[in-house]
């Protein structure tokens, strides 16, 4: 077939999952544009980005062991769990390393699109507009803050109510009565940053949440998990579940909610300091809020505290503003790709990014660059065989539970387990025998810089 524009890919955004695509697709021969709307890589880990998320205290909740590019591991005098800064400069070098600033046109939004026949037609701020046979959402999940509903009765409050992705450093909270609404990863370190700075500080949790110390018997959390036995799910749920219980004791006794989930069946939050305040006075733990009272925060259980700050860690939309909806499938506010990565309604439109999942996400990242960049060979140079991968990515429908029973929300609506997203890759992959041998998820006669060693022994 004949198509109207060059085989060439738009790829949106310069962020981590818009470098793996750059590297992978360099590595394999595809012709690509990259368009990045602020003036760096690195997306949210960039704190002057616009409309970033990232804080000051902010650090990796997977260790540097188990979240780098492959072949370009963290330095090693890098803590086991990196800040934000260090992860910043780690994805400038990461760039640098493999000559991808060259391809990425900065300062530059995507700002719409649509699909003509058989290729994209791209909008760009610049006022241009460009045609793409392909193109990859690889624009972030954290741009589009969630609130909740209560918090539209603001003018009801005397203090300020606020999105926790304007929150950036502590001294916000000086002599400030500070709500933290929402026990996520990244409203569990606020609320300890308000701990530390406030006048007072509370965290209101809806639920309760199993909480896994950053170190276990001295190593990060996911390598200590990786490190022991490959154990059944159910079993692993009960010893880790056991362990925790160990380690952490009975967490109501510091006002928080009893878990109503197994350990696994919702998002980890891995904290090693929110108990500790907790527990020493310097944060209080309070329930779901109900309504605003003038300077009160009024909760369901009928306490109000007086409070000057309430920020709202309570999630993102998960949109694509660029693309029609309707080229993704949905379930709830997520799109529904095939392995998190194609598009079920359009074979020329993928996604990278859009996953959440229980572990380090940055070698997952190259290894679905490195599918994405063979389907797009495949689609390219040998139509009998995509004719085979269409027919998988439109008929398959993987388990990617892991055997995991997820509660019931619209964060775990598309959630997968990392082992299970793993196998399905490896599958996928004796679907492209046809495609050169492979050397790790990069193929060895590619002209590219040389992996980087560590700088220091592990």
């Amino acid at each position: 077939m004949t198509h109207s524009v060059p085989d060439r890919v738009c790829i949106v955004g310069a962020g981590p999952g818009g470098l793996a695509l750059a590297r992978a697709f360099k590595n394999l021969g595809i012709a690509f544009d990259v368009f990045e709307r602020h003036s760096e890589v690195g997306g949210v880990w960039d704190l002057d980005n616009p409309g970033t998320p990232m804080y000051d205290s902010a650090h990796f909740i997977s260790s540097k062991t188990h979240s780098y590019f492959s072949d370009f591991p963290m330095p090693g005098h890098y803590p086991d769990y990196p800040s934000n800064r260090q992860i910043f400069d780690y994805m400038k070098d990461f760039a640098a390393h493999y000559g991808l600033y060259e391809h990425i046109t900065f300062n530059t939004e995507v700002t719409g699109s649509s699909f003509e026949g058989d290729h994209w037609v791209v909008s760009l701020s610049s006022g241009e507009t460009r045609q793409y046979r392909w193109m990859v959402c690889v624009s972030g999940t954290t741009w589009h803050p969630k609130m909740p509903e209560w918090a539209t009765q603001s003018d009801l409050f005397d203090g300020d109510v606020r999105h926790a992705n304007s929150f950036r450093h502590m001294d916000e909270f000086r002599g400030k009565n500070v709500l933290v609404v929402g026990a996520g990863n990244s409203g569990c370190d606020i609320a300890c940053d308000a701990a530390i700075a406030g006048a007072n500080a509370f965290i209101s949790v809806r639920r309760g949440y199993h909480f896994v110390p950053k170190h276990i018997m001295g190593k990060p959390a996911d390598v200590f998990a990786d490190d022991g036995p490959n154990l059944p799910m159910w079993l692993a749920q009960r010893v880790f579940g056991g362990l925790l219980r160990f380690l952490n004791g009975d967490i109501t006794r510091l006002g928080l909610p009893k878990p109503d989930h197994r350990i696994f069946e919702s998002h980890p939050i891995v904290n090693s300091q929110l108990l500790h305040y907790l527990g020493h006075g310097d944060l209080t733990a309070k329930g779901d809020v109900d309504r605003f009272d003038g300077k009160d925060v009024v909760f369901k259980d009928g306490s109000r505290e007086q409070i000057d700050i309430v920020l709202c860690a309570t999630g993102y939309e998960w949109k694509v503003p660029y693309v029609d909806p309707a080229a993704f499938s949905w379930k709830g506010d997520r799109p529904d790709n095939y392995l998190h990565m194609f598009s079920r309604t359009n074979p020329q439109l993928f996604a990278l990014g859009f996953t959440e999942t229980n572990g380090g996400i940055y070698k997952l990242f190259d290894g679905m660059a490195d599918l994405i960049g063979r389907t797009i060979r495949a689609q390219r140079d040998d139509p009998a065989e995509w004719a085979k991968l269409s027919t998988r990515i439109q008929q398959h429908t993987p388990d990617l539970t892991g055997g995991v029973k997820y509660v019931e929300s619209d964060r775990h609506a598309t959630y997968a387990n990392i082992d299970a997203l793993k196998r399905e890759y490896k599958a996928l992959r004796k679907h492209m025998e046809w495609q050169e041998p492979r050397v790790g998820y990069f193929n060895s006669t590619a002209a590219l810089a040389p992996a980087r060693q560590l700088e220091a022994a592990e």
